[in-house]
């Protein structure tokens, strides 16, 4: 049954998924390949949410860029498309009996949404400090492909942390 309620949600997600233009589509695709190469490799849960986190985020700015250029507004909007992406990927994966497992914690949360949560910061920190670093060099990046290194170099760091963290527990 587990099973089908996942293939329920992937199927629903090709009927409605659409066509957008990304804020950084090489960010989101090279952080989709380290989701499924953390899954590929077996690598800690803690360190496959870190991607899966940062991509959803990549995706929730995506989804509102895409909205913003559409001229797409409605009430609580970044709210509710951040609500709608974390719901379409953890659900299933609860319903999968990826997640929720008694023995797959750390520090007394879940291994893979503790990745997500954390992963989910550091790239917003990410974005933030690519930000920072365009206002204080006049609008201009520092080095070509900055806005796609950036968010890479802090979700590898967060993992390296993980991976060190897991090492002792």
């Amino acid at each position: 049954m587990n099973k089908k309620i996942l293939f329920f949600f992937l199927v629903l997600g090709v009927f409605f998924a659409g066509s957008a233009l990304a804020q950084c589509p090489v960010c989101t695709i090279a952080v989709g390949a380290g989701v499924g190469l953390c899954r590929y490799f077996g690598i800690d849960d803690t360190i496959s949410g870190t991607w899966i986190g940062g991509l959803l985020v990549s995706l929730i700015l995506w989804t509102i860029n895409w909205l913003n250029k559409k001229n797409i507004h409605f009430l609580f909007r970044k709210i509710l498309v951040a609500i709608f992406y974390y719901a379409v990927t953890i659900i299933p994966l609860y319903a999968a009996g990826i997640m929720g497992n008694a023995g797959n914690k750390l520090f007394g949360v879940d291994k893979l949404l503790l990745g997500m949560i954390v992963g989910s910061i550091a790239f917003v920190l990410s974005v933030w400090f690519n930000n920072f670093l365009k206002r204080k060099n006049q609008g201009k990046v520092y080095f070509p492909f900055q806005k796609v290194v950036i968010p890479l170099l802090f979700l590898a760091i967060t993992s390296l942390l993980f991976w060190l963290i897991c090492v002792k527990y």
